[in-house]
């Protein structure tokens, strides 16, 4: 109000001063037309000169992205609102107007501006989220949580400032109204204080990154995270549906990250071959020698032989008893012919664990199960290394006299019965 007395004195002692109409409808006319003179031309200096000197000052000094957001969101536009309404609030005075009136008009206008430059300050923050997220680390960590945190604090500091400015109270006494209300506040807003403590906690322990491939099977997600914000995870699943979850579910529920196994570089392979029990036996002497042509077998099968003999020759007489001689299984053959094929394929970690086991048998048949990581964790890469590596497996069994377990099929029961004579049938 300083600067407005400042203008009315200098008012009363110009020409304009010692010219105005005594007419009171003409003292506003007139005070109403040199409100809108300021402004305009306070517009104009704002919306024409300061934002265009803005814009190009970011764009020389490389924050073009800057000047792009803060465009987008609207920051410079609500900036050239508030110069007006600063201009109306310091030179209302001009108006001969009741003080009552002028008051009332007052706290209107700075409400007003109080609301829009929130709504500024809000502006920024949202340039900050797209500025942050175009960079390489922004892709990986998001801040929107802690940004829209932020927006709700403005907003709420917005609303106690304007509440206090319409009803001409402090805003003191607003806050401490409120903390009389902390239970009620604690009750609506408990969503929001369980997501904020989630986030923070993801965040500073690193558990949860924009682009990770999390399974959260009780909610339904599977697939690569899109959106990080305050109250919501997004997941796009594999069928390029999207899964929205509770941002405090991911902290206290369990779900399971595929991050690391990306960073590691190897993904896991683990996958069983089921042989039919009736198809594993001894192998006799001539067969040996056959498989001694595969050069994957060469080397097991000299050492293992040279073993057998000096294990059975330590047996003496009992030797001559099949039964109670040392002998190689098919099965055990073809375990060593895994093993060593898993072992020369380039497209395989060697540096990591690697074994061919045999598991407990069961009405299935014996189960031989392959471990080991895969050199590509890409997923269509990963299938064709697995798959290759599983049809040369299934390809060989026939060398070795064994077969594949398979239930039978309503085709196997019909040529069965086919081949009973008719009198049995």
């Amino acid at each position: 109000m300083e600067g407005s007395n400042l203008l009315m004195d200098w008012l009363e002692h110009s020409w304009l001063g010692q010219n105005v109409p005594d007419a009171l409808w003409a003292q506003i006319l007139l005070g109403l037309v040199v409100l809108a003179l300021l402004v305009l031309v306070s517009g104009w200096l704002v919306s024409r000169v300061f934002v265009t000197v803005a814009r190009r000052t970011m764009t020389a000094t490389g924050h073009g992205d800057w000047a792009q957001a803060l465009t987008q969101y609207r920051v410079f536009r609500h900036i050239s609102y508030v110069a007006p309404l600063l201009v109306i609030i310091a030179n209302i005075g001009l108006l001969p107007i009741a003080e009552k009136y002028i008051d009332v008009l007052l706290r209107l206008l700075i409400s007003i501006s109080l609301v829009l430059a929130f709504a500024g300050l809000t502006g920024v923050l949202k340039a900050w989220q797209r500025v942050y997220s175009s960079t390489a680390r922004g892709r990986v960590r998001s801040i929107k949580g802690y940004l829209e945190l932020a927006k709700i604090v403005l907003w709420g500091v917005c609303a106690v400032l304007v509440f206090s400015t319409l009803i001409d109270r402090s805003p003191i006494l607003m806050l401490s109204g409120l903390g009389a209300l902390s239970a009620v506040l604690l009750l609506v807003f408990k969503d929001t204080l369980l997501s904020m403590v989630a986030s923070t906690q993801m965040s500073s322990n690193d558990m949860l990154r924009i682009g990770d491939w999390i399974e959260m099977p009780q909610a339904n997600a599977d697939g690569f995270v899109i959106d990080m914000a305050l109250h919501t995870v997004k997941v796009q699943n594999w069928d390029k549906t999207v899964t929205t979850i509770p941002t405090y579910k991911l902290f206290s529920e369990s779900y399971r990250n595929w991050r690391h196994m990306f960073e590691f570089g190897g993904r896991r392979i683990k996958r069983t071959l089921r042989i039919d029990a009736s198809s594993v036996r001894f192998l006799n002497e001539d067969e040996v020698r056959d498989l001694s042509r595969f050069s994957l077998l060469r080397d097991y099968l000299a050492g293992k032989e040279n073993e057998l003999q000096e294990s059975n020759k330590a047996l003496g007489e009992a030797a001559s008893v099949a039964a109670n001689r040392r002998r190689l299984t098919n099965i055990g053959t073809f375990r060593a012919y895994a093993t060593a094929y898993v072992k020369q394929n380039r497209e395989i970690r060697q540096d990591q664990l690697l074994l061919v086991r045999m598991l407990e048998p069961d009405s299935q048949g014996v189960p031989i199960e392959l471990y080991c990581f895969s050199a590509n964790t890409a997923w269509v890469e990963y299938e064709r290394i697995q798959g290759d590596i599983f049809d040369h497996l299934l390809a060989i069994l026939p060398e070795l006299s064994l077969r594949l377990y398979q239930a039978p099929a309503g085709a196997d029961f019909t040529k069965a019965w086919g081949d009973f004579p008719a009198a049995v049938r």
